[in-house]
């Protein structure tokens, strides 16, 4: 960028458009939406730029490098001549000069009330400042009419400055749905299983701020066989607080197996994947309420801007009891719920879905003054399947009860991630029921494996033989161990007891995993029940029942 620049450049660019980063939030909506409106067009110059004043501003130079994008100095603006400045941060100080200036929302219209960087007192999130109204240059892109007339209330100056152009993260969300499965699938979420995503917005009265230890809590009480639990949490905590924080504040809930998703990007197939939401008064709480899912409301900020969507969702959203049963209230919510509980609120907040590219696209060509490209309006694309985080759970505590009726012996199993044991006073433990440690391998807290009275080996053996030397030399190196567990073949596994018998357990459907084969064993240890060429059948929340073979065989040479 700049005077001679077209000495240096490969392509023949007639208008230059400038991008102005200045959070990740901002950006990250920037370079979503870009793409599909500049598809192939070889007449627009795009440059990023990056103002640095905001306090949320680390990690967006990052995300721009990661992104590919050339970034020119702040400082340098002033000496160019764009012909439109582009962004989603309502906060940049542009310089001087005549080419438009076009902001897109970063979140859902303007439904919170911020600090002010350049006063004191709070400021109506996403309304650009009455300086660059009175410029003539901005305008401002709304997803509702209703918007625009909160917007004119708040700030008058903004008269005949705005634009509908709709919401294409919106569309985007309610456009991946045919792709649901394959979040999933990546997310290594099993069909079986509900998955529970929370999301929170930033700030002291925000569901994290307000209720910091609910991550943990949620996954003690939600039986991780039957429950994945995933966190959704705004760029600026990322941004304020750092990954090394939030990860050391959370490092327990992680390796309960939270699946906590990255800054950016990932959160939105991970909300497509989602089949209950639990939420606060953020935006990503009003994507997912409004595309149709469950929704428990477990925070709402005094922050929140009265007579927006946000404010009408909250009105008839079931509010979660955060010292209540949280089994329970998931469960409750999602079988009451129908995909149009929220039909209203999405019309209050999001106009004439499915068409916010080509009207985003339409404007911005419009403002560079270029006739659209011949091509096809632009549509929402569906989402692209994100990498998964990683969150093995390594251990847990296991709540088993054998049950006999008519012959047949069932054990009815329940686990939940040792690493957050502590958060479990609301959950009740069955009659007659037998608890147990059970460790993975893979467990790094050695406290954990000399005190479990079950373990099991991460990777199945290769052939019998090594499985029978591994449990043997487990049981020798951990004495408080009960029996140690390997699989040697999909849905089966060897167990070892104390005494040196060895059980073969045999799944005769898919919850053949170690970890579920030796819980049986041990329950029906503890019960009594003869371990040699017996059927049981294995009930995991009362939603998958198959039955599991035991048989003797040769017992464990002596070391």
């Amino acid at each position: 960028m700049g005077v001679d620049a077209h000495r240096w450049s490969t392509f023949p660019g007639e208008r230059t458009l400038v991008v102005a980063a200045r959070t990740v939030t901002s950006t990250v909506r920037v370079l979503e939406t870009l793409p599909s409106l500049l598809r192939g067009d070889h007449r627009v110059t795009v440059v990023f730029t990056y103002d640095s004043t905001s306090a949320f501003n680390a990690g967006v130079l990052e995300l721009l490098h990661d992104a590919g994008c050339r970034v020119m100095p702040w400082e340098q603006l002033e000496s160019i001549t764009p012909d439109l400045i582009l962004s989603a941060s309502e906060n940049i100080e542009v310089p001087e000069g005549d080419c438009p200036v076009l902001v897109l929302p970063h979140g859902v219209g303007f439904q919170k009330f911020v600090p002010d960087s350049r006063s004191p007192g709070e400021r109506l999130s996403g309304a650009v400042a009455d300086s660059l109204l009175e410029t003539g240059r901005a305008w401002l892109a709304v997803s509702h009419p209703a918007q625009e007339e909160q917007l004119l209330a708040a700030h008058p100056k903004a008269a005949g400055r705005t634009l509908l152009v709709g919401d294409p993260c919106f569309d985007e969300l309610v456009g991946s749905r045919p792709r649901r499965d394959a979040y999933r699938e990546a997310l290594g979420v099993a069909e079986h299983q509900r998955l529970v995503m929370v999301s929170s917005t930033w700030g002291p009265t925000s569901l994290l701020g307000h209720l910091p230890d609910l991550l943990p809590r949620l996954l003690a009480q939600l039986p991780c066989d039957e429950y994945r639990v995933g966190a959704i949490i705004h760029p600026n905590v990322w941004s304020a607080h750092g990954a090394w924080q939030i990860r050391t504040l959370y490092s327990a809930a992680l390796d309960a197996g939270l699946l906590l998703m990255p800054a950016v990007h990932a959160w939105r197939p991970a909300l497509v994947a989602a089949d209950v939401l639990v939420g606060d008064h953020g935006s990503v709480t009003l994507y997912g309420a409004s595309s149709g899912m469950p929704l428990l409301l477990a925070a709402f900020g005094g922050d929140a801007v009265p007579g927006t969507a946000v404010h009408a969702l909250a009105a008839v959203a079931p509010r979660l009891d955060p010292r209540g049963d949280l089994l329970r209230q998931v469960d409750d919510v999602v079988c009451g719920h129908t995909t149009q509980r929220y039909a209203r609120v999405a019309e209050q907040a999001f106009a004439e879905p499915g068409h916010a590219l080509a009207r985003l696209r339409a404007v911005l060509y419009r403002l560079l003054k270029l006739p659209e490209p011949a091509s096809l309006p632009p549509s929402a694309l569906m989402l692209p399947v994100a990498d998964p985080p990683v969150s093995p759970v390594a251990s847990w505590q296991v709540t088993t009860v054998v049950a006999e009726e008519g012959g047949e012996v069932s054990v009815s199993l329940s686990r939940f991630p040792a690493a957050v044991c502590g958060f479990d006073e609301a959950r009740p433990v069955p009659p007659g029921s037998f608890t147990h440690l059970a460790c993975t391998t893979e467990e790094r807290d050695r406290r954990l494996a000399e005190s479990a009275s079950v373990l099991v080996r991460s990777r199945r053996a290769a052939t019998p033989v090594e499985a029978l030397r591994w449990i043997r030399e487990t049981l020798a190196e951990l004495p408080g161990s009960l029996l140690a567990a390997s699989a040697v073949r999909q849905g089966v596994c060897l167990v070892g007891l104390r005494d040196g018998r060895v059980v073969e357990a045999a799944a005769t459907g898919p919850a053949g995993g170690p970890g579920l084969l030796a819980a049986v064993v041990y329950a029906c240890l503890r019960a009594g029940h003869p371990l040699d060429s017996s059927r049981v059948m294995l009930r995991v929340g009362g939603v998958r029942d198959e039955d599991v073979v035991l048989r003797l065989r040769p017992a464990l040479p002596a070391g």
